[in-house]
């Protein structure tokens, strides 16, 4: 069974939410993010032990898959990158998410790392076809300053990898949990114009992710009752670290090899 079909049928019996009542109840923008590289058997395994909880599904007009397109921007020494390589505690990341299938919709999002491993992500509204500039480098520069962070000036900042995937949400009582399967990148800008257009991807495995206060969630300790612990994996990150090999890996090498050899 495919990752994809063993997501839908972990949570066919899974009552539907809608967006406006997943946000109410668990729009975590302040969080600690745990992530979790699943096999097909895995996820099922999984949902099976949930299900007890009544999870309920993000459902907009019939569907529960939606396709995620997401742009990183970096500077040209990839400080955003090392910062994540080197595993900085104070470290941030600048993305432009797109919701693909609800026409196109479009954020410029700034996440920071802050204390006790705690994610913020902050975001406006963004032009999908609109390049980093003006308004949106004000943004940035106002929210990394808000953060205390030595960040260079975001007019630096350049388009560096693209990921597509397709996400599954679920609201779990004290948690929201993502599904992600179909992961692919690619580079992009000048360094993906230099280096071909190759792209790389996890393969049929599932990205699963929690995502809660700091306490750990009813997701976190069914997978840890399972033997599964919190993988090191980024979806900028990692994937430019898999397409560009001369890059330093050593937080996702592991994972590479075990579990995203074959992808």
């Amino acid at each position: 069974m495919s990752a994809a079909a063993a997501v839908a049928r972990g949570l066919e019996g899974a009552a539907p939410v809608g967006l406006a009542e997943l946000d109410d109840a668990a729009a975590l923008q302040t969080r600690v993010d745990r992530k979790y590289v699943l096999a097909p058997a895995e996820v099922r395994e999984l949902l099976a032990t949930l299900s007890a909880l009544g999870p309920r599904v993000l459902e907009i007009d019939g569907e529960r898959a939606f396709t995620y397109a997401s742009t990183y921007y970096d500077t040209a020494d990839l400080l955003t990158f090392r910062l994540a390589a080197r595993r900085r505690r104070r470290r941030f990341k600048v993305r432009t998410r797109t919701y693909v299938d609800t026409g196109n919709t479009t954020f410029l999002e700034v996440k920071t790392r802050a204390a006790r491993g705690v994610t913020v992500k902050e975001r406006r509204p963004w032009d999908v076809a609109a390049p980093l500039a003006g308004d949106g480098l004000d943004f940035v520069d106002d929210r990394l300053a808000a953060a205390r962070l030595d960040a260079p000036p975001s007019a630096q900042l350049a388009p560096v990898l693209r990921s597509a995937y397709r996400r599954t949400t679920v609201l779990l009582p004290d948690a929201r949990m993502t599904l992600d399967t179909g992961l692919r990148w690619r580079l992009a800008g000048p360094d993906g114009a230099a280096r071909g257009s190759g792209t790389a991807g996890v393969g049929d495995l599932v990205v699963v992710e929690t995502k809660a206060g700091t306490a750990p969630s009813s997701a976190d300790r069914a997978l840890w009752r399972a033997g599964h612990r919190p993988d090191r994996i980024s979806k900028y990150a990692t994937g430019l670290a898999t397409l560009r090999p001369d890059l330093p890996d050593h937080p996702w090498r592991r994972l590479r090899r075990e579990r995203l050899g074959a992808a």
